[in-house]
């Protein structure tokens, strides 16, 4: 196994996708059978947390909320129609290497050349535009198109579990940029709720996995109410946006469960239209 830094979020974001199909029951939010190939030789640690303790509450938020977030941001590709999906941040995502739609669309994975070059080593072959950002020095446009980015024609742009761990102003020069894309690119960015925003479950929820968050040396710092991402976008050139609760990010059916999987308010979708 090649080592390399590798974010520990990335890391727990897959472990959780491939946790759900061995822990949860049918109907699943999401088929990712590739997940597992992308933890390399942590697999059995990182999935067995999630095995031994299926039903701890915090755990279980954590496989609803990374399966249901990647679920409503490819049924929204598929129902755009749209032939360019952006992940910013893609981590450990595994789209590519599962998805038919990845076939009708060209895939571009933004993320720190670290964080790529550990998943090249660990990840199926698949169709893939890697695109190594470092978001202090490079230009995201740039690179895109160095990479077969078309600016000219509109996107559908993925930021999932990524601007909790960014400076407010790392978050607003990133959606400047995405706001010069093409007229009809999309956004689905998801935002951590800060206090007063959460319900209960969602407060218990961060006040679980704050400490093991700070611990690991990826800290939140920037919590967002839904006015507030929803100012940023419109500020940035984004038109048409919306505020998706947890609970729509897949169909109400898929809800319906004998398993201890259910939807709680502490992160929230903003999708959005450019112009």
């Amino acid at each position: 196994m090649v080592q390399r830094v590798i974010s520990q979020t990335a890391l727990k974001a897959a472990a959780g996708r491939a946790a759900h199909l061995l822990v949860d029951h049918p109907p699943y939010l999401l088929d990712d059978p590739v997940a597992v190939r992308m933890l390399g030789d942590r697999a059995d640690e990182l999935v067995d947390r999630h095995r031994l303790d299926g039903s701890n509450p915090v755990l279980a938020a954590a496989r609803a909320q990374v399966t249901a977030r990647t679920r409503f941001t490819e049924d929204r590709l598929a129902a755009a129609r749209l032939d360019q999906y952006v992940l910013l941040g893609a981590g450990l995502d595994s789209f590519a290497h599962r998805s038919p739609l990845a076939g009708s669309a060209r895939v571009f994975e933004v993320d720190h050349p670290e964080t790529q070059e550990y998943k090249k080593s660990v990840a199926p072959s698949g169709p893939v535009n890697y695109v190594p950002v470092d978001f202090e020095t490079d230009g995201l446009l740039d690179r895109l198109t160095e990479a077969g980015f078309d600016p000219a024609r509109p996107a559908l742009v993925g930021w999932l579990g990524v601007s909790a761990y960014l400076e407010l102003p790392d978050i607003e020069r990133l959606l400047a940029v995405v706001g010069t894309f093409a007229p009809g690119t999309e956004i689905v960015a998801e935002h951590m709720l800060p206090g007063g925003h959460r319900d209960a479950a969602g407060d218990s929820y961060v006040e679980a996995i704050e400490p093991t968050v700070v611990a690991s040396g990826e800290p939140w710092r920037s919590l967002l109410s839904t006015a507030d991402m929803a100012d940023m976008l419109r500020r940035n050139g984004f038109g048409t946006v919306r505020a998706v609760e947890q609970q729509d990010w897949v169909d109400a059916a898929l809800w319906d469960r004998s398993d201890g999987l259910a939807p709680i308010r502490v992160s929230m979708l903003a999708h959005a239209v450019v112009g």
